[in-house]
């Protein structure tokens, strides 16, 4: 098991990790995907990319399912098993060490339901350091790729569920759809009142909608206190919204 980080862990309500070794470290973007996606019945979550294991773990706490988490960074990875070994649903995590295009082609296992903050996309809310890791990850996983493993794994009725930066989603849509992945719930992100959005949660299946639900979220009023919104979603999850 690898060294553990003496930096202080992230705490939920539900768990705590530590994410300072990761190139994807907790923040909102996975923060609001991992509690945005329906579970419904899900049996079998797999979590594309999971860095530290944030959006596996909020998986887990939401749900009685068996949860696998691939990550290619080997440092990453490490840190997502330590953080699984320590959570009280241990036994229903898997950190799997392995290039998803590779595991997509391999794997006799199925999925309920697929998430991702996909790695390898570069935005303004990370460090230059997680710019040019991330960076490293587009050589190795891209939207066609990414669309094609989705369908090889997921099961017929299955959902994918995952978070863009805004202005990617509708070349990512185009080539979902060149997949036989429809659209049918979006979640357009504001990160402050009066600004535009910047992030959009996304839910396909293999199932056609003839009407896309589409629902906003405003992270900051124009004073840049967080939203009401904001803290009736967050308020089961994270420490200090109570009040």
């Amino acid at each position: 098991m690898s060294k553990k980080s003496d930096k202080r862990p992230f705490h939920l309500k539900q768990f705590s990790l530590f994410h300072h070794r990761s190139s994807m470290k907790v923040g909102t973007d996975s923060l609001l995907l991992g509690i945005w996606t329906p579970i419904n019945e899900s049996e079998r979550i797999l979590d594309v990319g999971t860095g530290c294991g944030i959006l596996a773990l909020l998986m887990a706490a939401r749900s009685n399912a068996l949860i696998h988490a691939v990550e290619l960074d080997e440092v990453s990875w490490a840190e997502a098993q330590d953080n699984f070994t320590n959570a009280n649903f241990s036994k229903r995590l898997t950190a799997i060490h392995n290039d998803f295009n590779h595991y997509a082609d391999t794997t006799s296992q199925k999925y309920d339901l697929i998430v991702s903050n996909p790695p390898y996309f570069i935005n303004d809310m990370r460090s230059t350091e997680m710019a040019r890791s991330n960076a490293r990850h587009g050589d190795s996983l891209n939207y066609v790729q990414l669309c094609t493993g989705v369908t090889n794994l997921l099961k017929k009725n299955g959902r994918f569920c995952l978070v863009l930066p805004y202005d990617e989603s509708k070349s990512f849509i185009a080539i979902a759809k060149n997949n036989g992945l429809n659209l049918n719930r979006k979640l357009i992100i504001f990160p402050k009142r009066g600004l535009q959005p910047n992030r959009i949660n996304l839910e396909l299946s293999f199932k056609s909608s003839s009407e896309v639900i589409s629902d906003i979220f405003v992270i900051r009023e124009e004073t840049n206190q967080f939203s009401k919104q904001y803290i009736r979603f967050f308020r089961d999850y994270l420490l200090g919204l109570d009040s």
